[in-house]
């Protein structure tokens, strides 16, 4: 194992592992190859974060107990990244957890998120219902796409002393940036809203000052990135080659660090 710790991948919304689907695409696969030892985290698509984080706590001991290690790297994406500092501030796991590295992490919000919650609340509780009915479909346990949407609106701060675990974890963070809207035709509808709505660059969903926490990066490519290719979803080959690129130098670095 190249790293000293086991490599977690947490997805975020929407985005989960189901039959022949791979919520990370081949990143996983890529960095096995290299030697890394790598999980996909099992928990809801549309969970609450309170739920995610009991359910990723529950696979995180798992992961320990199999392969033997004290701690596990969570490298998280989206609302992956809310659940993993719920699971570990609040559910004690702070001595469980190496690093957490988040990518595109919402951490003080999203103004797309904001402006669905304010709709009328016949048309969410509609669009809830539905979205949570596929999701029991593809095997969530406890779905809830309304609560999930609440917990994402736009928040003014967020401090990290809040979550009571930067010293005991390492903290990192990475954001993304969707230049134009033909680049991802997924992520370039709420783009052309988001860009009304947010004060800096966004990868359509989350801007980049909502991204930062703990020890900020930057960007995890110059290249117009969107918020869903970054776990190589719906991306172009040569975008896919740099993200793979990208996860295989954090999880070096990662190592680097005693990690």
């Amino acid at each position: 194992m190249k790293s000293k710790y086991p490599i977690v991948l947490v997805h975020g919304i929407a985005l989960k592992d189901f039959k022949f689907f791979r919520c990370f695409g081949g990143i996983e696969k890529k960095l096995k190859k290299e030697g890394y030892a790598v999980y996909n985290a099992k928990v809801d698509g549309f969970g609450s974060i309170e739920n995610n984080a009991e359910q990723l706590k529950d696979f995180v001991n798992g992961v320990l107990a199999e392969s033997g290690a004290e701690k596990v790297n969570l490298v998280a994406h989206s609302k992956g990244g809310l659940d993993s500092k719920y699971m570990i501030s609040k559910l004690g796991m702070e001595n469980s957890v190496a690093s957490l590295t988040t990518l595109c992490t919402p951490h003080k919000g999203s103004q797309v998120a904001t402006k669905i919650y304010g709709l009328p609340n016949p048309l969410k509780k509609f669009i809830a219902f539905w979205v949570n009915l596929w999701y029991r479909i593809f095997g969530d346990k406890h779905p809830d796409a309304l609560t999930v949407c609440r917990q994402l609106q736009s928040v003014k701060d967020v401090e990290e002393e809040t979550f009571g675990f930067s010293g005991k974890v390492y903290c990192q963070s990475y954001s993304a940036v969707l230049k134009r809207s033909r680049d991802d035709f997924l992520m370039g509808i709420p783009l052309i809203f988001s860009r009304r709505w947010e004060k800096d660059g966004s990868d359509g969903l989350v801007s980049v000052g909502a991204s930062k926490f703990g020890e900020y990066k930057g960007h995890v490519s110059e290249d117009s990135i969107s918020h869903s290719e970054i776990t190589g979803f719906s991306a172009s080959k040569k975008k896919r080659e740099k993200v793979y690129a990208f996860y295989l130098k954090l999880c070096e670095d990662l190592s680097e660090r005693g990690f």
